[in-house]
């Protein structure tokens, strides 16, 4: 009986033991389930979600050089010397367009690192971009040279004269063509009502666009065939001086001699670098006041107007429709 009882006890001791070790084991199994539960997840290859899938997608488009392979999604663009229709679309670029002479388009106000277009282009890999847009300033070689940088996407030369074509362009090129379609849509209306108002203002009187050169101390006068100032007669309507009509060049620098046949009745002067507060800049418009100038109907009758170079002497989208802005203030009453 004595023994039966003790192997009793030990029988039951032995299956508290045995409970006890099975308690730990399942509490271990729970302690790591929570755990992981607070972690990150970790996620297989072929389980990827939907969006990590989607941003590394990629796509293949044909850009002047032929087919190039960029994200489907892109994230962190570099338009050199576009980042005003990246704006335009609502995209922050990671770095802006600067060149020491020049400056940057200092009318977008953009809160991006510089990117010295006159050094080294390596300088891009500290933003590291996943997609760089550039225009006809690349060439094969400088392109070949973005291209190791990141997929890059150079502008079709047949469409470098025309911002709405390279908005739609770069809005597709981004994945968002009806993005680009809807401010394509909004920037041509406002062209038509400021159309219609300039027309009803100033009719046919004549208008010229001349740029003070102050370094060379010589005047540039842009032809009806620029890029940035053509717009002014092809689509807002505006009449062209009979010298700007016939110019074939995109400007020609005129000559004293030249001057009194301007014949225009509005004068638009930009400078070719800084702003109208420079020294050099007021002094240099001096010379509209000369005795060649004083008979110009747009000298006497008060109709010159200062233009700020930083988005006169652009193409693009904004800059556009930032000179209309300037033309209705001042030509509109």
């Amino acid at each position: 009986m004595f023994r039966w009882g003790r192997l009793t006890v030990w029988t039951a001791i032995l299956m508290i033991a045995m409970l006890g070790l099975a308690a730990c084991g399942t509490n271990n199994n729970v302690s790591r389930e929570g755990a992981g539960q607070n972690n990150t997840e970790t996620v297989q290859p072929d389980k990827a979600p939907e969006s990590t899938r989607e941003d590394k997608a990629t796509r293949t488009v044909t850009d002047e050089f032929g087919e190039v392979e960029i994200p489907a999604h892109p994230q962190r663009v570099a338009g050199i010397y576009l980042e005003d229709y990246l704006k335009a679309l609502g995209v922050m670029p990671v770095v802006q367009w600067y060149h020491p002479s020049w400056g940057k388009q200092d009318y977008l106000n953009l809160d991006a690192p510089q990117f010295d277009i006159s050094g080294s282009l390596e300088a891009l890999l500290d933003h590291n971009p996943d997609l760089i847009i550039v225009d006809g300033a690349a060439d094969a070689a400088k392109y070949e040279l973005y291209s190791k940088i990141a997929p890059t996407y150079r502008l079709k030369e047949s469409i470098l004269q025309d911002s709405s074509e390279i908005l739609k362009a770069i809005a597709d090129v981004m994945g968002i063509p009806e993005k680009g379609e809807a401010v394509l849509a909004e920037y041509e209306q406002k062209i038509a009502d400021g159309k219609a108002m300039l027309q009803k203002a100033v009719g046919k009187e004549k208008v010229a666009v001349i740029r003070l050169n102050t370094a060379e101390k010589t005047i540039a006068l842009f032809g009806i065939k620029n890029r940035f100032i053509g717009l002014l007669y092809n689509k807002f309507g505006l009449e062209p001086v009979p010298m700007v009509a016939e110019m074939e060049d995109f400007q020609a620098i005129i000559s004293q001699e030249v001057v009194p046949e301007l014949a225009a009745d509005h004068i638009i002067v930009i400078p070719a670098n800084g702003t109208w507060d420079d020294p050099g800049n007021q002094e240099a418009f001096k010379a509209l006041e000369g005795p060649l100038w004083k008979n110009i109907p747009a000298i006497k009758n008060g109709n010159v107007y200062k233009m700020e170079r930083s988005h006169w002497q652009s193409g693009a989208i904004m800059a556009n429709s930032m000179k209309l802005d300037d033309l209705l203030k001042y030509m509109v009453n």
